[in-house]
């Protein structure tokens, strides 16, 4: 299994309606609004890296308002 958390920026007003959209994906773990440098944070949850990138593109990037992301992939130590 691999978690990301996606750091997203979205065009001005509309992070909460990507945030809704985004949350009602499989796969995405959890979605918050925050402040500062980016506008929405997400937890996304996948089988693998292909998978991971997949729903990146499709679940997050392709939602309306959404401007840029920025993965971090957890790694165990």
């Amino acid at each position: 299994m691999v978690e990301a958390y996606i750091l997203i920026n979205c065009d001005s007003g509309m992070a909460g309606m990507a945030a809704k959209k985004m949350s009602d994906q499989a796969g995405i773990k959890g979605v918050k609004i925050v402040t500062g440098l980016h506008d929405i944070v997400a937890l996304v949850e996948s089988e693998n890296l292909t998978t991971l990138a997949t729903a990146i593109v499709d679940k997050i990037q392709k939602v309306e308002g959404v401007g840029r992301t920025v993965t971090m992939v957890c790694v165990d130590i």
